[in-house]
């Protein structure tokens, strides 16, 4: 799991042959304006999903997973709240994983949970269960998907 600002994003993308396209796009684009939904930049090896909601209170959040995809999730407004824990911690399944999905689901609590207020980014390898929007206010926010 990577926490940084957007304006150090330079520093990670040698760790994939995706992550410069993905830290450009992130870059390049006012998200202010960019209405919620999947816009592709590579297929189905690269993409983006825009939100803008509430999430959920902390004593019902779930760690999620992923095995397909990293997600770098780039906070445009409002502060999320997220949990994580190594995946090989993880023992409660929630959910069993569904792999057309690539998502599955832990009730186990975080081990470290942080604030991701606007202009930062997280970044969650298959390793890293997370939980991200354990708020209740609004966030608007980009996750997007890197094929592993």
């Amino acid at each position: 799991m990577i926490l940084d600002i957007l304006a150090n994003s330079a520093q990670y993308q040698h760790l994939h042959k995706h992550f410069e396209k993905a830290f450009t796009y992130l870059r390049s684009q006012n998200f202010e304006t960019v209405e919620p939904g999947k816009y592709e930049l590579e297929g189905d090896e690269l993409f983006a999903l825009v939100s803008d909601g509430n999430g959920v209170a902390k004593e019902t959040a779930k760690l999620e997973i992923h095995r397909k995809y990293i997600d770098i999730q780039f906070i445009v407004a409002g502060t999320d709240h997220m949990g994580w824990k190594p995946l090989a911690n993880c023992e409660n399944i929630h959910t069993e994983f569904d792999t057309e999905k690539d998502y599955g689901l832990f009730a186990d609590a975080a081990e470290t949970w942080f604030d991701v207020p606007a202009g930062y980014f997280t970044i969650f390898f298959p390793g890293d269960a997370h939980a991200p929007m354990t708020t209740l206010e609004r966030v608007k926010k980009v996750v997007v998907k890197i094929v592993v």
